[in-house]
């Protein structure tokens, strides 16, 4: 009865077990491992589309950057607050950022709306889609964007030498 129990127990363990798991989310870390303690959990789904969802967060976390992207691109084309998403993803994936959303938003001197405080206001629902869809980009054939800005309004020289990725709306994407 003991073997039957402990042979039941492994089985159901390998059937919840996902093979994510075992990926490498930054080099030395699995994404199990970034998932600890960072406002990040691991999971895998799809939609009715069968598209993975390639970035593995929970759902307070899609909020803060859906409020992120709906208070730095608010009036911008849709495809820019999806970008906008994309940035944040790819800096949590970058070794030059920290690797959390909360990390990598709150990083001083990085977002403006987290300063001046419009990160607390309430996402809207284009924002909440821009971040679902930033969700399943393959982003390993995309832009690699860690950085944006828009050029009517900022004075910073920081960009200038940064290879321009894609301009979208007012703003200029960069890595």
């Amino acid at each position: 009865m003991k073997k039957l129990i402990a042979l039941s127990t492994m089985v159901v363990s390998l059937l919840i077990t996902s093979p994510a798991f075992a990926a490498t989310s930054k080099s030395g870390t699995t994404m199990s491992t970034n998932a600890i303690g960072s406002n990040t959990q691991v999971q895998t789904t799809s939609d009715a589309n069968h598209r993975k969802k390639y970035t593995f967060i929970t759902p307070e976390g899609e909020d803060l950057i859906a409020r992120l992207v709906r208070a730095e691109a608010t009036g911008q084309p849709f495809q820019g607050k999806v970008e906008v998403a994309v940035v944040v993803l790819n800096r949590m994936d970058s070794s030059l950022f920290p690797n959390t959303i909360w990390g990598v938003l709150y990083q001083p001197n990085q977002f403006a709306p987290v300063k001046n405080g419009l990160i607390k206001l309430p996402a809207d629902a284009e924002s909440i889609r821009a971040v679902n869809e930033a969700l399943y980009i393959d982003r390993a054939n995309g832009t690699h964007s860690l950085f944006f800005y828009n050029p009517k309004k900022s004075t910073s020289t920081f960009f200038a030498n940064r290879q321009t990725t894609v301009a979208i709306g007012d703003h200029v994407f960069k890595r």
